[in-house]
């Protein structure tokens, strides 16, 4: 009798016998509770998280277990400690240490200006030695060609995604006039990099940022859609105060046509849903998008 489903459920229920079968397995005895919000199963246990990869989603345990493992110790957000890997009726599965913090979506507003840039210098730190990092688990990447495929499928990806036609008919133009291709070598990136997936400590400081199975090696520039759209959510200032941490130079119109340019190739685009958080310019370009959404 399989403990696992074939395929992914979110039927918590359906899915205890096998996350029971894995604490057993490794002698693990505490209650499993399940969070509400990601992707994919999550459960914590005491001081662990276990994360469950149904066989669609397989090659993804493998790909976080070894960059967690590359970048243990490595930046000054901590990061997830491995503690076991495995497979159990064709899922995957991840244990591995819990990060303690509040989520940073709890914690912001309650922050002062002079906490927010602390937490803005601190991620751009990050960001920073993590694009320095070697990550061997990480596959070399082709980015002009990652770029070129993303642009073959664009007009396809936003109108599935309802995308109103005054926009899409201008994705292809503007994307003719934005470097997407950078002449530096692609850098590992996290690609996720929002409130959702970091933690906040009692001090003040990011205690925990997590889930790297999206981690890819790409431009510098990808990395800072999401920081751009989720952490700083259009604001300007805070905008800048990661970059400025990070190490950006060239900090100005032409960067924020960039960085718009980053999100309408990102794999997991979704620009109507952006704007519906993030509100749209009287203007209907995406000149005016960028420097709405990325105002430097």
């Amino acid at each position: 009798m399989s403990l696992f489903p074939p395929e992914s459920t979110d039927d918590d229920a359906v899915l205890l016998p096998g996350v029971t079968a894995i604490l057993d397995r490794h002698g693990i005895s505490g209650r499993p509770l399940r969070f509400e919000d990601g992707s994919l199963p999550v459960y914590a246990v005491d001081d662990l998280v276990l994360k469950l990869y149904p066989p669609i989603h397989r090659a993804e345990c493998a790909l976080e277990a070894g960059v967690l493992a590359d970048l243990a110790g490595r930046l000054p957000t901590p990061t997830p400690e491995v503690v076991a890997t495995g497979e159990l009726d064709g899922w995957g599965y991840l244990l591995m240490t819990r990060l303690r913090g509040r989520g940073l979506s709890e914690v912001w507003p309650t922050l002062s200006a002079r906490e927010r840039d602390g937490i803005a210098d601190q991620l751009g730190e990050t960001l920073a030695l993590l694009h320095k990092e070697k990550v061997p688990t990480l596959p070399a990447t082709d980015w002009g060609k990652v770029v070129i495929g993303q642009r073959a499928r664009l007009l396809e990806h936003h109108r599935k995604r309802e995308l109103d036609e005054v926009w899409l008919e201008q994705l292809d133009g503007f994307l003719d006039t934005v470097d997407l291709i950078t002449p530096r070598e692609p850098v590992p990136l996290h690609t996720e990099v929002m409130p959702a997936h970091l933690l906040v400590g009692p001090d003040g400081r990011l205690s925990g940022l997590f889930d790297f199975e999206p981690a890819m090696r790409g431009a510098r520039e990808y990395e800072f859609a999401s920081v751009g759209l989720f952490f700083a959510r259009g604001d300007g200032r805070v905008l800048k105060r990661v970059l400025k941490a990070y190490g950006f130079t060239d900090i100005g119109p032409e960067l924020s046509r960039q960085l718009l340019g980053m999100t309408i190739i990102h794999v997991y685009s979704n620009l109507g849903w952006y704007m519906r958080e993030l509100g749209i310019p009287a203007e209907k370009s995406l000149d005016a998008l960028a420097r709405h959404w990325f105002p430097l």
